[in-house]
């Protein structure tokens, strides 16, 4: 069991980090308007799943196995730039206009995996959970690693809504929007692109914890 006021205190300040500006809350809302609210909605469900992962990872030691190897922190934070780029130049190829009907094309699966590799493939969500959920452990309350799990599938449902629920308001935006301009379904690819690659910016220029 865990301590009903740890937990309110936790979901507080969860609430509180989902509603600062961030890089999840780019990647939802931008595919959410390239994709329609199905793309926001698979990426939302991509990053709870990521939060599950890293949410084990946490509790089984790994997090803090692969923190304390320091080469890992830009093995990761590179393969995310990578990652970001190379979905940022097939944003760019598709920019000659990415209307609805060609983005229900898109399968869910892609749209998920992109969500779920760029939660994975960034080096501060590893760090995240590794530093924010100890803080909310009480060793009185039994098991360390099950208080972990439980903190981390708590936090995973409410990111989940978070973002699910974003990720559905650019889709609306993205109807409000589409048909103020001939060429916003180019723009749509370009706002896409961008996004990506300021993602990829901000995480190669991520320092390294100290």
């Amino acid at each position: 069991m865990l301590d009903l006021s740890s937990v309110s205190i936790f979901l507080g300040a969860v609430l509180l980090l989902l509603l600062s500006p961030g890089p999840n809350m780019a990647f939802v809302i931008s595919h959410g308007v390239a994709y329609g609210w199905r793309g926001g909605v698979a990426s939302g469900l991509g990053i709870g799943l990521a939060d599950i992962c890293l949410t084990l990872l946490t509790a089984t030691g790994v997090t803090a196995v692969v923190a304390s190897w320091p080469p890992a922190f830009d093995l990761i934070r590179y393969a995310g730039v990578a990652y970001l780029l190379w979905m940022a130049w097939k944003a760019l190829a598709g920019a000659g206009g990415l209307s609805l009907a060609e983005a229900d094309r898109v399968p869910l699966s892609t749209v998920f995996v992109r969500a779920l590799c760029n939660s994975l493939l960034n080096p501060k969500a590893l760090l995240f959970f590794m530093v924010f959920l100890p803080q909310f452990v009480r060793p009185e309350y039994g098991s360390i690693a099950w208080q972990l799990v439980v903190l981390g599938l708590l936090l995973t449902l409410v990111s989940g809504v978070f973002h699910t629920s974003l990720g559905i308001f650019g889709a609306v935006l993205e109807r409000g929007l589409a048909g103020t301009s001939a060429g916003f379904a180019r723009l749509q690819s370009w706002l896409l692109a961008a996004v990506l690659l300021a993602l990829a910016v901000r995480l190669a220029l991520l320092a390294p914890p100290l």
